[in-house]
């Protein structure tokens, strides 16, 4: 619609008119869907794939030692945002599988269901709830669908797992982003079955299963056939087949000294039907002397879009709403093959990473929660060779552990000056080109626009104020443009604004440690959101721009509790203050308890890899008096503690043994952990 009917229609609908019927093929041209799923705050793909920021990945720790071409992936952050990262680094060539196709070959989601219902997961807690429902929820989805098509490989496939709630929805809306001539497969699966007593009247049917959606990315992708674990005995057959309409004369012939019955015909050709026969797959009934064929006994049965033999769900690691590993393993072996690269968007218990790693599979991991991240790296150093964690230790694929979204600026600010130019205009959605205007040279362009990198190495403790800012302008002047951007640590600007104008001319103070300007983004600025109960532990987030870590304040007591009739010691552990910090659109904000997220605790730390043993919310916690109680005899000589707030801040505490008025035990074997290595 061009800008001349646009102010025409607003003007009809103004003027409260009915729409000319001509302007029918301008308002729904014919290239459009004959049907897609229309709601409020739909956005054109264009502008979800344009408007979505990319963050830079910042290397956190490698565990193991990586290989030279590729290292596996475990992301904190929010996929929308980081899979935009990922399409930069396909289309640079940097996202491949082992034969160096670019893309993704499987993609296998587990979104949220948004079913604003309750489901319980071990020890029979309350451990999900969707609350993002409707309209919201799918576009939320379908913004990342639309990412996630562009990331496949042109001969990779989609892997969507739903429930019946919200299942309907979202198949309009692959249809729509995949093209309905895409999609391959409803996979019906068996859910964890719940065992109920006989009522009179029951309000609806136990909900048994779960469905898989598949797609693939173009008519190049192909499947490998899976098998279930069912024998099946030999079995015989008749060979007589409907003729419809007399269209298959070819296969009335006698056989074995029959006729097919009337207005029936023989399955197989006469060439086809001998040679059964020579092989013994082809016979006379011994009751009626009519033809049967033989279908052999065998181990395994070929899948059907049926897969009831096997659940849904695992919950083996106590993380909710984790899926099972035999369920992951039969999507990657019927998807790929070794070596192929394999994304988990809403990764959770990791359940997709583990199966990838012991397939021999690549694998990326995203998750905007810090329990779905500290899970899946105790579930990728502990793991076993068997599907289903069974078996021995298994030798450790090497991972690196990236924030995206949320950075560590003290580790920032140590990186090399080409390493911290780099990173900063990614930071900012920025552009690398080198350029020079009236003498200045410039590192980058932002929307169009100029962008500096202050050198903060070359000119240690030199600052940027307003008379820096007329210089510059004296040098450019308007030249420039009407916007100029100028990146530095927050500490070296002597300006509290946003922006300086001169002469037309705006100067933006891009600072480091900030959090985005919202006035350069089309999307007002979020931040993510950590869960302070379990049932939000699956609660959708959809976060824009980036923010940098600020350990929140934490002030605690351990000790152990003496009390009579008890066998065994309960250790505790009190939080008695605690204070948040972020930096949210622009300004500081402070919270205090209500911004408490979760406790995890390591209760033998190595001292070296956090590997979480337990974590508690805000809600017990608080209806405990803010205590942590946990038995005195599983604690080791030292016990870490992370405590974090709902932005995704930690402050880590390593407690001795003896804080806590218990003596150190003898050394002991321990259990295994990888050491993770500084990544290079």
């Amino acid at each position: 619609m061009n800008d001349e009917l646009r102010q025409r229609v607003i003007q009809a609908l103004q003027r409260g008119e009915d729409l000319p019927s001509d302007w029918a093929r301008e308002l729904f041209p014919p290239e459009k869907r004959e049907y897609e799923l229309t709601y409020y705050g739909k956005e054109r793909e264009e502008d979800i794939i344009a408007g979505t920021m990319a963050v830079p990945l910042q290397a956190e720790r490698t565990f193991g030692r990586n290989g030279v071409d590729w290292h596996n992936m475990l992301i904190f952050g929010d996929n929308l945002q980081v899979m935009k990262t990922l399409l930069e680094q396909k289309k640079a060539g940097k996202l491949c599988n082992a034969d160096g196709t670019p893309g993704v070959r499987l993609i296998y989601i587990d979104p949220p269901f948004a079913t604003k219902r309750e489901f319980s997961g071990s020890q029979d807690q309350k451990a999900y709830q969707d609350r993002v429902a409707g309209a919201q929820f799918v576009e939320f989805l379908r913004r990342r669908l639309v990412l996630l098509r562009e990331l496949l490989a042109n001969n990779g496939s989609l892997f969507v797992h739903l429930d019946q709630k919200k299942g309907h929805y979202i198949k309009v809306v692959l249809d729509e982003v995949f093209g309905e001539n895409n999609f391959r497969n409803e996979i019906i699966v068996r859910r964890t079955q719940k065992n109920y007593l006989e009522r009179d009247y029951i309000s609806s049917l136990n909900v048994a299963t779960d469905i898989l959606y598949v797609y693939a990315r173009s008519t190049q992708t192909q499947f490998a056939p899976v098998f279930k674990d069912e024998a099946i005995a030999e079995t015989w057959h008749s060979l007589d087949a409907p003729n419809w309409s007399g269209t298959r004369p070819n296969l009335i012939y006698e056989l074995f000294g029959k006729m097919p019955p009337k207005g029936r015909c023989w399955a197989w050709s006469p060439e086809k039907a001998t040679d059964a026969i020579e092989r013994g797959d082809l016979r006379p009934n011994p009751r009626t002397g009519k033809p049967v064929y033989r279908i052999p006994a065998r181990d395994k049965t070929l899948c059907t879009s049926l897969w009831d033999d096997l659940a849904a769900y695992s919950f083996s690691s106590g993380y909710p709403t984790e899926k099972s590993e035999k369920l992951s393993a039969r999507v990657v072996q019927m998807a790929t093959t070794e070596g192929d690269l394999i994304l988990d968007a809403f990764a959770g218990s990791g359940t997709t990473c583990a199966v990838a790693a012991k397939l021999g599979r690549r694998w990326i991991g995203i998750d905007c929660g810090k329990l779905a991240i500290y899970t899946i790296q105790k579930r990728m150093l502990n793991l076993k060779t068997e599907i289903g964690n069974k078996g021995k230790a298994r030798k450790l694929q090497p991972f690196t552990l990236y924030n995206a979204g949320l950075y560590d600026f003290s580790k920032l600010k140590q990186l090399p000056w080409a390493d911290w130019r780099f990173f900063c205009l990614q930071l900012f959605g920025c552009k690398e080109e080198l350029h020079t205007i009236g003498g200045l040279q410039l590192d980058g362009k932002l929307k169009g626009a100029s962008v500096l990198v202050f050198n903060h190495h070359e000119k240690p403790g030199v600052g940027i104020d307003e008379e820096t800012i007329k210089t510059i302008h004296a040098a450019v002047g308007k030249k420039i443009g009407r916007k100029f951007y100028i990146i530095a640590p927050r500490g070296v600007f002597g300006f509290q604004q946003d922006y300086i104008d001169l002469d037309g001319v705006r100067y933006y103070a891009m600072r480091v440690p900030y959090s985005i300007i919202n006035e350069l983004h089309q999307r007002e600025f979020t931040a993510l959101k950590q869960p302070n109960d379990e049932m939000a532990v699956n609660d959708t987030v959809d976060s824009v721009g980036f923010d940098f870590i600020q350990p929140p304040k934490v002030k605690w007591t351990p000790g152990v509790n003496a009390r009579k009739g008890q066998l065994t010691k309960e250790a505790f552990l009190k939080i008695d203050k605690f204070e948040s910090r972020a930096r949210l659109r622009g300004e500081d904000t402070h919270g205090g308890m209500e911004t408490f997220s979760m406790l995890m605790l390591d209760f033998d730390y190595d001292g070296d890899v956090f590997d979480l043993d337990t974590v508690f919310y805000n809600h017990q916690m608080e209806e405990a008096g803010w205590e942590a109680r946990f038995s005195a005899e599983s604690l080791g000589n030292n016990v870490m503690a992370v405590f974090i707030d709902i932005h995704g801040n930690e402050a880590r505490e390593v407690i001795p043994l003896t804080q806590f008025s218990l003596q150190p035990t003898k050394p002991v074997a321990k259990k295994t952990k990888a050491k993770a290595k500084p990544k290079k």
